[in-house]
């Protein structure tokens, strides 16, 4: 089986960097153009997340054999959410 999901070392970092920036900034305006940037990357890393798993559910090695055809073409269905696809490649904050 494969290790629980973790935070690396620098994410942790990275994550409390932004937490603090989040909470010194007072400004409405800013706060709301944080959350669409901060919205826009989750969206990114579902999309990546799901092409990542597409890709492996595609491999002739068996990996994931047995899964259902519409959750390996998207597995936020179930959620209401859209297929992603297209994103960009290169999408950073």
């Amino acid at each position: 089986m494969s290790e629980p999901l973790a935070l690396t070392l620098g994410q942790k970092f990275e994550l409390e960097r932004m937490t603090r920036v989040i909470d010194s900034t007072g400004d409405a305006q800013s706060l709301r153009g944080l959350a669409k940037q901060l919205l826009h990357a989750w969206q990114t890393q579902r999309a990546a997340t799901d092409w990542v798993m597409r890709q492996q559910l595609a491999m002739p090695s068996g990996f994931g054999a047995g899964a259902p055809a519409q959750a390996a073409a998207n597995p936020h269905a179930a959620e209401g959410g859209a297929n992603p696809f297209p994103f960009p490649p290169n999408d950073v904050l």
